[in-house]
């Protein structure tokens, strides 16, 4: 009969070529979905910066962040810590433990004697280096909710202004 293929055998072959295309599309779904989820992960503690003109420090890699909210409640990253036990936190974070180094995102309401709390906690904690991240300026003049006295210049973006 005319169906065996090749040499004379039994007419099936084994495939040794592996299909790739369903591994590309799952590749693509992935692509796809860490593209969308991706700018939400990056959302931090929602927090009113101060504006200031200065130009802006570029970082290179991903640094500790203490973020301070108008209710005065203290985060490292994302995570809320007691300001009692921030001190500890910090000593036991290996990041700012190798770097030496943070970065204070305080809300604009914040009394100065809390960031200045949080600030000698990191540095009790053995952290060197505080840099303060405000917003960039908006025009001419910095916004000035509430005709509240303008806070002092921080840099545009993140900086490392204030060292300890």
């Amino acid at each position: 009969m005319g169906m065996g293929g090749g040499k004379g055998g039994g007419g099936r072959t084994t495939m040794s070529e592996i299909n790739v295309t369903p591994m590309v599309d799952v590749m693509l779904v992935l692509l796809i979905i860490f593209m969308v989820t991706a700018p939400l992960i990056q959302q931090g503690v929602k927090v009113n910066l101060p504006e200031t003109k200065a130009t802006p420090v570029e970082a290179t890699e991903k640094k500790v962040v203490l973020s301070i909210d108008a209710g005065k409640k203290v985060y490292i990253g994302d995570a809320e810590v007691p300001l009692e036990e921030l001190e500890t936190k910090l000593a036991a974070n290996a990041k700012a433990q190798a770097d030496k180094e943070v970065y204070l995102h305080a809300d604009r309401d914040v009394p100065y004697g809390v960031v200045v709390e949080v600030m000698a906690a990191a540095q009790r904690a053995g952290i060197k280096n505080v840099g303060m991240i405000t917003d960039p300026s908006t025009g001419g003049k910095a916004s000035n909710p509430g005709n509240k006295t303008p806070t002092a210049g921080g840099a545009k973006g993140k900086s490392k202004e204030a060292k300890r």
